[in-house]
C-alpha cells in the first residue's frame, strides 16, 4: 500500500534482514533492506520517505552506532537498534544517541512488530500534528508542557522539544504517576522495557536525556527529583 508505512531494515546479515523485511511486509509495511550505511543513505535519499530503521549495531566497517549518530543528526526517523547478546554497553549508547527502543538477539518477530508498531504511533503523531491545540490533553511540566494527544514535549515559546519514543513513555508515566515516588523496578515494568533486569541501565539513560530536556539545571533537578533509597518523583 502507498500510504503504509515505510520501513528500512539494516543488517549486514542477509538472513535475518530479509526474514525480517518478508514479516513486516506480511503485515501491511513498505519495507527497504540494506546491507549497511551506504547503502541506507540511497533508500533514505529515495522519494518515499523512511519512516522507521531497524539498525543492526553490529556490523563491519561502518557500524549502528555510528549510522544511528548520522540519523538522528539528519532526521527526525524512527531508530529501533538491534544488539547481540551482552553489548549492554553499545545498547546504553545507543539510546544515549537517541534511538528509540532497542531489542536483544535472537529476538521474536512478533515481539519486533510490536515495538514497531509502538514507535512508528510516536513518529506518525508528531509528523501529523504540528501545531496541536492547547487543550485537555496538555500538562504542565515545569516550564514545559507535555500533549499527550500529539506525543508532544512543547517549550516556553511553543518550541518542539525531540523526544525519542522510550523518553515519551518514560515522561508520559511520571505525568499519570505526579507525585507518586516510583522505583527502578515500577519503572522497567510500566514502560514495558525490553530485556530488563536489576541492572538495567537504560531507565537511568533515559532518566539522564529527559532531565536535559526539562530541567533548567539537571545537575540540580527540581522536576524530576530523587529521592534517596526510594526512587524519582515527578
Amino acid at each position: 500500500m502507498s500510504d503504509s508505512p515505510h520501513i528500512a531494515v539494516v543488517d549486514d546479515e542477509a538472513q535475518i534482514r530479509e526474514a525480517v523485511g518478508e514479516y513486516l511486509d506480511l503485515h501491511g509495511f513498505k519495507v527497504s533492506l540494506a546491507d549497511g550505511g551506504e547503502a541506507l543513505r540511497e533508500i533514505m535519499a529515495g522519494d518515499r520517505k523512511v519512516n522507521l530503521v531497524i539498525l543492526d549495531l553490529n556490523m563491519p566497517g561502518e557500524d549502528g552506532l555510528t549510522i544511528a549518530r548520522y540519523l538522528r543528526e539528519h532526521s527526525d526517523v524512527g531508530i529501533i537498534i538491534l544488539t547481540a547478546a551482552g553489548q549492554t554497553l553499545d545498547r546504553i549508547i545507543g539510546l544515549e544517541i537517541g534511538a528509540d527502543d532497542y531489542m536483544g538477539k535472537p529476538f521474536d518477530l512478533r515481539e519486533l512488530l510490536a515495538r514497531v508498531k509502538s514507535v512508528l504511533r510516536r513518529v506518525t503523531a508528531t509528523a501529523s500534528s504540528p501545531s496541536a491545540p492547547v487543550g485537555q490533553d496538555e500538562v504542565r511540566i515545569g516550564r514545559l508542557t507535555l500533549n499527550t494527544a500529539a506525543h508532544k514535549l512543547l517549550g516556553e515559546k511553543g518550541e518542539e522539544i525531540q523526544l525519542t519514543s522510550m523518553e515519551y513513555d518514560l515522561l508520559h508515566v511520571f505525568v499519570h504517576h505526579a507525585n507518586r515516588v516510583l522505583n527502578r523496578d515500577q519503572l522497567l515494568d510500566l514502560t514495558h522495557s525490553p530485556n530488563s533486569d536489576p541492572f538495567d541501565r537504560s531507565i537511568d539513560v533515559r532518566i539522564a536525556r529527559l532531565r536535559r530536556k526539562i530541567e533548567k539545571d539537571p545537575s540540580k533537578p527540581r522536576v524530576l527529583k530523587t529521592i534517596r533509597g526510594a526512587g524519582k518523583r515527578l
